[in-house]
């Protein structure tokens, strides 16, 4: 059932003019997998995000967000609220939460003034507020900032991010996204401009996630301690590979070695066939263009199927 899926693409296909990046891409993604995108330089791995992240809707084929769950991405140039400070960024992704405690707190000193009808209205609508706020850990929300925002080495809180480095205002970004804790969580190249420390730190932290991350980056061991399995885009494709980034290393030079060795019984074939066919005279020929046509189509069988269809990433 397609509600299992946190998301799903059929038959996607991406068209930058006349150049196609995506091809024909089959795959369904199951909450909490842990995946790591590989492919070389303009191979569509940013793009990829970008269509999962809803950013990119000019595509062909279906890319869909199952309904019901949150997506949240962190690109490589990300975009924060101008003129506010770090900390009003950070907690721009708790506003619903902090209104909440604010309310609360308001409520509370007012009702040495209320009369006693007041009173039972106050309380009980800050029974329903502390639910609410117990939910969703609210009373920890600045302790939870803290401590992302010092482990990510943020700016000071009162920073204007305007004023910030491209580096600084990522790691603003990838606090507010971690924080946050979408369902769907989609990172290009986070560990850009972190330290070795930084580095173990968002390890550790993306291990225990309780969503889906899928992570695109030139860091393979980042890759290696926290993916489950790597999408490698290759020729427009997207390919599977259950395991880490070594094993993927690993699955890879097998099929390198299968492809090679398939490749060269192909070349002994084709050359038997074309000196059976130098070989015969032209009384034959109509033999030699069904055997000619025989050959083509085992090759190209043997292509197709290569390619693969729906595959399930969980």
């Amino acid at each position: 059932m397609a509600e299992k899926y946190i998301f799903t693409m059929l038959g996607l296909n991406k068209f930058y003019g006349t150049r196609q990046v995506l091809k024909d891409i089959n795959l369904c993604f199951f909450p909490g997998a842990k995946i790591g995108i590989v492919g070389a330089n303009g191979a569509g791995k940013s793009t990829i995000l970008k269509i999962m992240a809803g950013l990119d809707k000019d595509y062909r084929g279906q890319a869909d967000l199952t309904k019901g769950y949150k997506v949240g991405f962190v690109p490589q140039e990300p975009v924060l609220e101008k003129g506010k400070t770090v900390r009003q960024n950070i907690e721009g992704a708790f506003a619903e939460i902090i209104a909440m405690i604010h309310e609360y707190e308001e409520i509370s000193a007012a009702m040495c003034d209320m009369d006693p009808s007041e009173m039972d209205k106050a309380m009980e609508k800050l029974a329903k507020l502390q639910d609410k706020i117990d939910a969703c850990s609210g009373w920890d929300l600045d302790t939870k900032l803290n401590v992302a925002a010092n482990a990510l080495v943020l700016p000071p809180d009162d920073m204007i991010v305007d004023d910030l480095s491209g580096g600084e205002k990522r790691r603003v970004a990838l606090c507010r996204a971690l924080l946050e804790q979408p369902d769907l969580l989609l990172l290009d190249e986070p560990t850009n401009h972190l330290d070795a420390q930084t580095v173990a730190w968002l390890e550790n932290y993306l291990k225990d996630y309780p969503g889906t991350v899928i992570i695109s980056t030139h860091d393979r061991y980042f890759l290696d301690n926290i993916t489950k399995w790597i999408l490698e885009l290759e020729d427009g494709y997207g390919i599977p590979f259950e395991g880490n980034y070594s094993s993927w290393l690993a699955q890879k030079l097998e099929i390198i070695a299968q492809t090679e060795k398939k490749e060269s019984a192909r070349r002994k074939s084709l050359e038997r066939e074309l000196k059976w066919i130098r070989m015969n005279t032209g009384d034959r020929k109509e033999l030699q263009r069904e055997r000619i046509t025989h050959f083509e189509n085992l090759v190209t069988k043997e292509k197709a199927a290569e390619k693969g269809d729906e595959t399930v990433i969980q």
